[in-house]
């Protein structure tokens, strides 16, 4: 299983230690599968440095998909997207 570092910014990484956040929305431009170690690393935009707060989650159920496939471009540009927590 794999161990990945990624930085989150404060607002984010409040509501994912809460407990509130349960998803993470990321660009696809790394692998992760199913059992795969997350490490989200709280990052303060504005100061462009690492505060010190980290998260460990296990990867669950992870999907990957090519918005152009769903939806036309000037769609999603228009509307955006939801992420749903259910």
């Amino acid at each position: 299983m794999a161990i990945i570092e990624k930085k989150v910014w404060p607002k984010y990484f409040k509501l994912l230690k809460s407990g509130k956040k349960k998803f993470e929305l990321r660009m696809a431009d790394f692998k992760i599968k199913e059992g795969d170690t997350l490490i989200l690393r709280e990052w303060d935009p504005k100061k462009k440095e690492y505060t010190g707060g980290k998260i460990r989650r296990k990867a669950g159920y992870v999907l990957k998909y090519n918005l152009n496939d769903l939806w036309p471009k000037k769609d999603v540009e228009k509307y955006g997207l939801y992420i749903i927590q259910l």
